[in-house]
């Protein structure tokens, strides 16, 4: 069978299923991964659809027959296995999943020791061309492998429970979206002694209730009602697969990661003597200039999380965080964790004695449009054109488009996914936002 070279994507392999990404495609991509890392033992998940079922099989099956002892988890959310594969030194690590994205969809996400997430450009193209290669699709090692269950799940919830039980008395309200976050945000919470009001905690990836993406704002209407209506000290939204999360205010207002990274800055900086901070180029000025008052080094870095995770891992640092929602702490392995997330913001209101909107509002300084989406006909030649536009402001390069000024600043990325570009306005005032959002709008529309 030949394998559709488009499911392969910048950070994850993701597409319709079973046209496109199938149980064959699977099989291809896990020998691939064995081959391209030379593994002899591999750690396994999957999320609960029934298309991540059979792909996981699949996938277990074709290791199985290249001699790879396979670790499997069954149904677990990301966070897991990448705790695992850092955790326990597994050379390479899969998930099967395709986060929020329709039903219709199947994904699978690919991990090397210690924690990276293979990428393009990067080791993941590597894998597009093994498991394209039909010499790796055939493949049979005469030594069978092996598959033996595996959980890691109560060390989990220990080390996370013992490291944020001053918790224990806060209210808050958790929205999982029937995704895959309650299998381990319930038993911390429980163990931690958190009063917690859960909403579709049941999962169910056909989304039944809203999509679980909290990128989307509508998808928090339910909980921002929820959270003013219980009285709740915040309310916590997970992504379908629970490595990101998004949080909300007592007062039912969205709390955006860029927010809850400056708020959580004087904390992971005190006593550090290394106070690297890595943050997404998308964030709010607000992010740069509490680094700087914390005596910080803040280090802009493009959109995409397996920047993140080498950066923290490779270089050092404290923690690395993207407007996403995917933050990444060096007390943590590194990895993207949205439970780990969320508990670093409550251990922020606890700590300050203060509610959650008397940390945001001081720092909501600025005022920002969300990231414009805009088809275009050709994105290089857009880009070229905005950037020939604003010679006169401050250029940074490392992923599109950023152009700073004194009152404002925007980017401008090209899409991964289709033929179009994606803009985020910041300015000082709300005028000057729209003035901005109408001039660049138009000129990318000619």
């Amino acid at each position: 069978m030949a394998i559709n070279p488009h499911i392969f994507r910048a950070y994850d392999i993701r597409a319709p299923y079973p046209s496109d990404l199938n149980e064959e495609a699977g099989a291809a991509i896990a020998k691939a991964l064995a081959f391209f890392i030379n593994a002899d033992k591999i750690v396994i998940g999957r999320d609960s659809k029934d298309s991540s079922a059979s792909i996981h099989k699949a996938m277990i099956d074709a290791l199985v027959d290249v001699g790879v002892h396979v670790y499997d988890m069954g149904e677990v959310p990301t966070p897991l296995i990448m705790y695992a594969v850092a955790k326990k030194g597994f050379i390479g690590g899969i998930i099967v999943t395709a986060s929020h994205t329709a039903s219709a969809h199947a994904g699978i996400k690919l991990v090397k020791h210690p924690n990276f997430q293979l990428s393009i450009p990067g080791e993941l193209e590597d894998i597009k061309k093994l498991s394209m290669n039909p010499a790796i699709a055939d493949e049979v090692k005469d030594t069978k492998g092996k598959v033996e269950k595996f959980s890691i799940l109560d060390e989990y919830v220990e080390e996370l429970s013992e490291k944020f039980i001053e918790l224990k008395d806060l209210k808050i309200v958790v929205d999982y979206g029937n995704g895959m976050g309650s299998i381990s945000a319930k038993p911390v919470f429980e163990k931690i002694g958190l009063t917690v009001i859960p909403m579709y905690e049941e999962i169910d990836m056909s989304f039944p209730n809203h999509i679980a993406n909290p990128m989307d704002e509508s998808t928090m209407d339910d909980l921002r009602k929820r959270v003013v209506e219980e009285k709740a000290d915040l309310g916590v939204s997970f992504d379908g697969d629970a490595d990101r999360t998004f949080c909300i205010d007592e007062n039912g207002e969205i709390v955006y990661p860029d927010i809850i990274t400056a708020i959580l800055i004087p904390n992971e900086l005190k006593g550090r003597s290394d106070k690297r901070v890595y943050y997404d180029i998308r964030m709010s000025r607000v992010v740069q200039e509490v680094i700087k008052e914390e005596n910080g080094e803040g280090i802009m870095t493009r959109g995409g999380n397996p920047f993140y995770k080498s950066q923290l891992t490779e270089q050092g640092g404290v923690f690395g965080a993207e407007v996403t929602g995917h933050v990444f702490f060096q007390d943590h392995y590194n990895i993207d964790d949205g439970l780990y997330f969320a508990l670093k913001a409550m251990k922020a209101v606890v700590y300050s004695k203060k509610k959650l909107s008397e940390l945001a509002n001081p720092l909501k300084k600025y005022f920002a449009s969300p990231e414009l989406r805009l088809k275009v006909g050709d994105a290089d030649k857009t880009l070229d054109k905005v950037k020939n536009a604003f010679t006169d402001g401050k250029l940074v390069e490392i992923d599109g488009v950023r152009v700073d000024y004194p009152d404002w600043w925007f980017i401008l990325r090209k899409s991964n996914t289709e033929p179009a570009i994606k803009l985020r306005i910041e300015a000082n005032t709300k005028e000057k936002l729209d003035e901005m959002t109408e001039n660049l709008v138009g000129m990318i529309k000619e």
